[in-house]
C-alpha cells in the first residue's frame, strides 16, 4: 500500500509543514480564547458527578507530552503521501475544532488551587496562555486521536501497547488537570475520528465520486428518511439534555449515512480490501453497524440458513445473508456485496461493495460478475463459494443472476431467477432490478457474442 512505501527525505518537507501548521495552531487556537474571554456570559456543560473527579498533578507531564509528538509525527511521515494525508488531518482537526470555539463558546467550571513545585511550574506556563475556554471538541482530544493511529502505525506491534497507555494517559489527563469537562471528551473523539475518515490512507476518501452508478430518487428518498430519524434524535439530544445528549452520537451516524445515499458513495463506510472497517470508520457509524447487522438478523430469522444454487464442476455456490465467524468457517470463499457490515473473513475473500436497498444498475452488475469471476478463477479442487448482501435478497440475487446469465447457465433473466428462485424462493427482486438485469445481458453479453 501506498502509506507503507519509504520515502527519503520525506522529513524535510514535514519540516515546512510544520512551520505553517504550527504558528496556525497557537494563532487560531489563541483567537478563539480571546474571543470567548471578551464574550458577557459563557456557559458550561457539566455533570453532578465530575465533581469528584481529582486534581492530579502530575498528569501535566503526558497532558503535555502530546506538544512534542505532535511536532515529531511530521518528521516521521514515511513518504510524501502519508504526510499530505497527516497535515490534511491535523489541520482539519485545528479548523473544525476553532470553529465549534467560536460557534458555540463553553467554559471549564472548576477554579483549580494554585499549585507548587515541578508540576506547578507546567501549570504556570500553560495557564500563561491557555484561558478555561475552548472546550468541546477538546482539540487535545481530537489531535490525539490523530496521533494514537499515527504512532501504533509506526511503532513495532510489539510496542503499541506502549502507544495504547500513553494516549490513555493523555486522554485522562484532560480530566485529571482540571483542563476540561467531560462533554469534551466523547465530541473530541468523535472529530477525531472524523478526521481520519476524511483523509484515509488505507481507504477510499469519502471526497471521491461515484462513477459507476448514476444517483435515482432512490438514493433520495433513503437519505431522507435517514436524515429525518437524525434530526429527531438530535431533537431529544437538545431539548432533554442530560444523558439524552448520548442521542447525538446515533444522529451523528445516521446524518452520515444519509450523506452517503443522498451522494451515492458506499465508500463513506470505508469498507477495506480485507473485509473490516477503518477505526475511523468504526467511531463514526458503530450505532449504524449495530443496526444494521440487528436489521439483518431480524428480517432472515425465518431463513437463515445459506441456499446452494448450483454445483459448477467442484465448485458449490451458495447464497445467503452475511455470515457469522462460525458460519464463514463452511466455506472455503466468500463474495461480498454489502458496504455497510464488516466482518473478517479468514480465507479467499472477494467484493463488490454496494449500498443497502440500492437496486444494482447494468455497469455495476458487469463490474460485479467480473469481481465474481476473478474469486472462482482462483480456486481450485472441491470449494465451496458464499455470495452474500446482508441478507441475501436483493443485492446478491441481482449479481448471482448476472453471473448465470454471463456464463451461460441461463438463456435469459427468467431463466436465470427461476434457477435461484428454485432454492431460495424468498429472494426479493422488483421491477427496477430485473430491468437492469436485463440491460446488463444486452449491453455487456451480447456486446461480448458479436
Amino acid at each position: 500500500m501506498q502509506a507503507l512505501i519509504h520515502q527519503a527525505g520525506t522529513w524535510k518537507w514535514g519540516i515546512l509543514c510544520l512551520l505553517f501548521l504550527a504558528p496556525f495552531f497557537f494563532l487560531s487556537y489563541g483567537f478563539a480564547n480571546h474571543y470567548a474571554a471578551g464574550l458577557n456570559y459563557v456557559p458550561s456543560i457539566v455533570f453532578t458527578w465530575e465533581k469528584y473527579i481529582p486534581l492530579w498533578p502530575w498528569t501535566i507531564v503526558p497532558y503535555w507530552s502530546i506538544d512534542l509528538f505532535y511536532g515529531l509525527s511530521l518528521l516521521l511521515c514515511w513518504n510524501k503521501f502519508e504526510l499530505k494525508q497527516h497535515v490534511f488531518r491535523l489541520f482539519s482537526a485545528q479548523l473544525i475544532s476553532i470553529c465549534c470555539f467560536l460557534l458555540f463558546p463553553l467554559k471549564f467550571s472548576f477554579e483549580r488551587p494554585e499549585l507548587q513545585g515541578f508540576f506547578g511550574v507546567w501549570f504556570d506556563i500553560l495557564m500563561g496562555f491557555d484561558k478555561p475556554f475552548n472546550q468541546a471538541p477538546s482539540l487535545h482530544i481530537v489531535l490525539l486521536m490523530i496521533l494514537w493511529d499515527f504512532y501504533r502505525r509506526h511503532v513495532p506491534s510489539s510496542y503499541r501497547w506502549f502507544v495504547d497507555l500513553w494516549s490513555f494517559l493523555i486522554g485522562v489527563s484532560v480530566l485529571t488537570t482540571w483542563q476540561h469537562h467531560f462533554i469534551d471528551i466523547p465530541t473530541g473523539i468523535w472529530v477525531g475520528a472524523f478526521c481520519l475518515w476524511l483523509f484515509p490512507l488505507y481507504a477510499s476518501s469519502p471526497l471521491q465520486t461515484q462513477k459507476v452508478q448514476q444517483r435515482t430518487l432512490k438514493h433520495f428518498k433513503l437519505a431522507s428518511y435517514y436524515l429525518i430519524a437524525a434530526l429527531l434524535l438530535t431533537f431529544l439530544a437538545v431539548f432533554f439534555k442530560g444523558w439524552m445528549l448520548w442521542l447525538a452520537y446515533p444522529a451523528s451516524s445516521l446524518f452520515l449515512v444519509a450523506c452517503a445515499y443522498s451522494l451515492n458513495r458506499p465508500h463513506f463506510f470505508q469498507k477495506q480490501p480485507n473485509g473490516t472497517m477503518s477505526i475511523a470508520a468504526w467511531v463514526l457509524f458503530a450505532p449504524y453497524f449495530l443496526f444494521a447487522k440487528l436489521n439483518s438478523r431480524i428480517w432472515t430469522r425465518t431463513h437463515p440458513n445459506d441456499s446452494l444454487i448450483l454445483t459448477k464442476e467442484n465448485t458449490q455456490i451458495f447464497l445467503g445473508r452475511i455470515p457469522s465467524t462460525q458460519n464463514m468457517q463452511q466455506y472455503d470463499s466468500l463474495f461480498d456485496c454489502c458496504a455497510e457490515l464488516p466482518l473478517k473473513p479468514p480465507y479467499d475473500y472477494q467484493q463488490y461493495l454496494s449500498l443497502d436497498l440500492i437496486p444494482l444498475q447494468a455497469q455495476q452488475l458487469n463490474l460485479a460478475v467480473q469481481a465474481l469471476n476473478q474469486l472462482l478463477s482462483s480456486q481450485y479442487g472441491n470449494t465451496k463459494v458464499l455470495i452474500f448482501c446482508a441478507l441475501g435478497y436483493s443485492r446478491s440475487s441481482s449479481i448471482l443472476a448476472a453471473w448465470l446469465l454471463q456464463t451461460g447457465h441461463a438463456h435469459q433473466v427468467d431463466d436465470a431467477i427461476q434457477i435461484i428462485r428454485q432454492a431460495r424462493p424468498w429472494i426479493v427482486l422488483n421491477a427496477q432490478q430485473l430491468a437492469a438485469i436485463d440491460t446488463y445481458q444486452k449491453q455487456y453479453l451480447q456486446q461480448v457474442k458479436t
